[in-house]
């Protein structure tokens, strides 16, 4: 039997900001929306917001099928309180590739932006090439690209971090680690944070980086009230500048 294929399919990057939701075909080719609407099988971080993405698909194209006869499964989460077995969680991944065995195509999508990219759903892509299945990427929103390109910082050697200590002490030194790391390579160090922790974080930033390092803050990118905003650690300082607690942001730092 012919194998599905595994569809990569981008989100929109205004994920918890419903009272400020884009036009999906502001920032999705409509030749995805469209393969959005044909696709019956899912993999996803959250059942609940892929059905709110695939209602915003339907009011453009209908879906081939009604939305409750959609079969979406949500990724594994790893277990609390112990150390998960290795062989189980890979059963687990596998698992949600049985569609894809079975014939038909499947779709992963992640909360906000590409799939797989600072996304767990990269567990799943690695066990469908182990499967042999084919893996379509689909061009879509990067909030982590779309703030390099437009910080102005260096695009050309750049390494996303992730999210940094929430202790203060540790923070502090992971913030020096990547500065000293960002000078001596002049490589773009790119950070998230949940957003009710972007104030936090800027404040952590702010007292800890060196005057000169280079800060780039994107907030709120393809919203119609997003920003990008470049200075110096010492000009952000001067400005008393802050963020917005309920929009999701990125940081990058040079130094």
């Amino acid at each position: 039997m012919k194998k599905g294929r595994l569809y990569l399919v981008p989100n929109t990057l205004d994920f918890g900001v419903e009272a400020a939701a884009v036009d999906l075909q502001q920032v999705l080719p409509m030749h995805i929306i469209q393969t959005a609407a044909r696709l019956e099988y899912w993999a996803a971080e959250s059942a609940k917001t892929t059905r709110a993405f695939l209602k915003r698909v339907d009011a453009l194209v209908p879906l081939t099928q009604p939305l409750q006869n959609l079969q979406i499964t949500e990724l594994p989460r790893p277990p609390k309180g112990r150390m998960a077995d290795a062989a189980q969680q890979n059963q687990a991944w596998y698992a949600l590739l049985a569609p894809a065995l079975a014939g038909h195509d499947l779709g992963l999508i992640s909360e906000a932006g590409l799939p797989a990219v600072a996304d767990p759903g990269a567990l799943l892509v690695a066990a469908a090439h182990e499967a042999d299945i084919e893996v379509i990427p689909l061009s879509g929103p990067s909030a982590l690209l779309m703030a390099l390109s437009a910080s102005g910082l260096n695009g050309q050697s750049f390494a996303f971090v992730g999210y940094l200590p929430v202790e203060a002490p540790a923070r502090a030194a992971r913030i020096r680690e990547l500065e000293a790391l960002s000078a001596r390579q002049q490589q773009t160090q790119l950070m998230i944070e949940t957003p009710y922790r972007n104030s936090a974080l800027l404040l952590a930033l702010l007292s800890t980086l060196k005057p000169h390092t280079k800060l780039s803050i994107s907030c709120g990118l393809s919203l119609e009230q997003g920003w990008t905003r470049s200075a110096t650690v010492e000009q952000w300082r001067s400005s008393g500048e802050s963020l917005p607690d309920k929009i999701p942001a990125v940081f990058a730092l040079l130094g």
